[in-house]
């Protein structure tokens, strides 16, 4: 069974860095079924006397080469790990928001892949270097890993489940997405962007 994960990993690894994506070996799951909980369970990176019982990097370097990823992940199965900052960030939203987003025309409006992790938190691979719109930031459960962070990556297991990919990168070239257009598209599903202002505007006029 570990064979057989470390091999499925160590595929998807290479074939990130294979595209330009920089992955890095992180810590994997012990002690019972994947996808189960238990409070056996931990996150196993290699260091004795590691506490951290959550994912986080092993003491690996991070892979630039398919050659690379393919050999970080001859041993163990480690989990898939990609660092932001490099290829891309990573705007990290709840689901009702993440969902909302892909509404429509989201789907080609969004232009970029799209991972969701257990506990239903959406990932969305977007260019580097921008920040979170004021309005978006705002809102409860929105994150953005820039430089220095990560998040793991379809099909690594986690508590609760696998990472998985629902728009995956080969729809869009392996392009990441435009981050502000994403954030428009977040904006209007929640009637906090230009189009809804501009609705609400346009009703008022009208009730004048």
């Amino acid at each position: 069974m570990l064979s057989w994960e470390r091999s499925r990993l160590r595929k998807a690894a290479a074939r990130y860095a294979a595209h330009g994506w920089p992955v890095r070996p992180g810590a994997f799951l012990v002690g019972g079924r994947a996808g189960r909980r238990s409070r056996l369970r931990r996150f196993d990176c290699g260091t004795p006397g590691c506490r951290t019982v959550a994912c986080h990097p092993a003491p690996l370097p991070i892979a630039f080469s398919e050659a690379a990823a393919s050999e970080r992940w001859q041993e163990r199965p480690y989990t898939v790990l990609l660092p932001t900052g490099y290829a891309f960030d990573v705007l990290e939203v709840p689901a009702a928001l993440g969902r909302a987003a892909l509404l429509g025309d989201g789907f080609v409006a969004a232009r970029g892949p799209v991972a969701v992790a257990p506990g239903e938190r959406w990932m969305f691979l977007v260019l580097p270097g921008h920040g979170v719109l004021p309005e978006l930031a705002a809102h409860p459960g929105v994150l953005l890993h820039g430089q220095d962070s990560w998040v793991a990556a379809p099909p690594s297991p986690q508590f609760g489940g696998r990472i998985r990919w629902e728009l995956p990168p080969e729809a869009h070239n392996w392009r990441p997405a435009e981050p502000y257009a994403v954030q428009a598209l977040m904006l209007d599903a929640i009637g906090a962007g230009p189009m809804a202002t501009a609705s609400r505007r346009a009703t008022w006029r009208a009730a004048a």
